[in-house]
């Protein structure tokens, strides 16, 4: 079997702070029709790693390939063809996806007919790449982020080469509006506003593997929003790497607290963004979210360190004043706000003083949750070049403490829910417990509760009776 390289990922053309022009298009997707007489009876298992990004980009590879004609299965033995949708934020991402890899070379032992592909953030990192064409020859198709739009062309060519390819472009050259998407949730729905960072966190692969920011046309957006509201969703999720960005690429004024406002207006009963940066969180931002009863008030707000120098070494852009002052405008608004966060452990070079503020802000700022890691170097990022005298012990020990600190901190605010009448919209049935109902309130808490499936879909108001920390048991208010 032969390889085809068509482009290889190239960090150096990743990393040009040059913008790039993408065209946009608005045309429908062309099926090759060698591709539906092949996809005829045959069946698709996709697994995703990683954000709500990849959800999503999961949801339009469904809609392509649904559009061809392949059919999903829930389990990857009874698939034809297999796509694993990576994530390379963290080094244990990667190394489950190649524990799948080395899954999946079983399952192609005794079925030589499937195609297994590789897309996402990982494969646009060219190690990965050499790695997998050198190591794993039972890879078919290795993708990227920028060329998802073009996933039934490749297949085409795979299927009927019976050749490898891989075609992993390092900037994005066209970007196509019309895609189409099998959606996960009946109810709830990701919508993309913009894509790329522009931000070089110093520990971040992210820039690198999606690219520059760019922003999606409003009119667009708005549009697919709409859309979602005539179907009957409940809830949107605006996504992009950092949201607050929006706008700044088309200098036409517009920026995210206009499409915040333009969004709620659409009469979407449950309004949601994600993820935040502080450094472009603006005050305008604040008065329309507080403005609005259907954006919710919980806000992912990542800090990463409590410590002005440990965030100017990771290239964050903001001070620990700034970042509580921010918060502190923010309360003043919206005094019931639920603020969640990240937070790296053992950045290089971290001293016992720098995590004691670290520590000391997740009390001073009483987080709701938080995701905390340990710091894992990305290959190509700054901070994979600067020394690290953090022994490894010190960081699983600061890291037990921090989580100590941090579930403090949520049990506070768990504790306050309890007595208290919360809206829920339902999702459904309970993942451990089948006859009970699930869903997640406007602060984003996990509720289950006793209740007809004929709720599922539905907002309905819940008495909080029991906290578990992260979840709660309810009971339905029947009014």
């Amino acid at each position: 079997m032969a390889i085809i390289i068509k482009e290889m990922p190239d960090l150096s053309k990743a990393r040009s702070r040059l913008h790039q022009s993408v065209t946009i298009v608005h045309d429908e997707i062309a099926v090759p029709e060698r591709l539906k007489a092949m996809a005829l009876g045959k069946t698709y298992f996709i697994r995703t790693y990683g954000c709500q990004a990849n959800v999503r980009d999961e949801e339009t590879m469904r809609g392509l390939l649904e559009e061809a004609g392949f059919s999903s299965v829930d389990k990857e033995q009874d698939a034809d063809l297999i796509i694993l949708n990576t994530c390379a934020v963290r080094e244990n991402a990667e190394d489950k996806v190649f524990g799948e890899i080395g899954v999946l070379k079983g399952i192609k032992s005794t079925k030589k007919d499937i195609v297994i592909a590789i897309g996402g953030c990982m494969v646009q990192q060219a190690h990965i790449v050499s790695t997998i064409i050198d190591k794993h020859r039972h890879v078919d198709l290795m993708f990227g982020t920028h060329n998802i739009h073009q996933l039934l062309d490749m297949l085409d060519e795979v299927y009927v080469s019976r050749n490898r390819l891989i075609d992993v472009p390092s900037i994005p050259v066209s970007s196509n509006e019309t895609m189409p998407a099998k959606r996960l949730h009946r109810y709830k729905a990701f919508v993309n506003i913009m894509y790329g960072c522009d931000k070089f966190c110093t520990y971040c692969i992210v820039p690198y593997t999606r690219g520059r920011e760019r922003s999606r046309p409003k009119e667009d957006i708005l549009a697919e929003c709409r859309q979602l509201v005539a179907t009957g969703y409940q809830e949107i999720t605006l996504l992009g790497q950092n949201v607050n960005a929006y706008g700044k690429d088309q200098h036409d004024g517009y920026n995210f607290a206009s499409l915040l406002k333009d969004v709620a207006l659409t009469g979407i009963p449950r309004l949601r963004f994600t993820t935040s940066h502080p450094w472009d969180f603006s005050a305008s931002m604040i008065e329309v979210i507080s403005a609005y009863p259907n954006i919710m008030k919980a806000i992912h707000l990542p800090v990463q360190s409590g410590n002005s120098a440990m965030l100017r070494l990771m290239g964050r852009r903001y001070t620990r004043e700034s970042y509580v002052a921010l918060v502190e405008q923010m309360r003043a608004k919206m005094p019931d706000i639920a603020l969640t966060t990240d937070i790296i452990v053992g950045f290089p070079n971290e001293t016992d003083a720098q995590f004691n503020d670290t520590l000391t802000l997740v009390e001073q700022v009483g987080y709701d949750g938080c995701f905390t890691f340990i710091y894992s170097p990305r290959q190509g990022t700054p901070a994979s070049r600067m020394k690290d005298d953090v022994l490894t012990s010190v960081k699983h020990e600061r890291f037990d403490r921090l989580l100590i600190a941090v579930e403090a901190s949520a049990r506070h605010h768990a504790d306050a829910l309890v007595g208290t009448t919360q809206l829920v919209l339902v999702d459904g049935y309970s993942k451990r417990n089948k006859r009970v109902l699930s869903g997640y309130t406007e602060g984003n808490k996990l509720v289950h509760f006793s209740g007809s499936s004929a709720l599922i879909g539905a907002i309905v108001k819940v008495k909080i009776v029991e906290s578990h920390l992260y979840s709660f048991k309810g009971e339905l208010i029947n009014d």
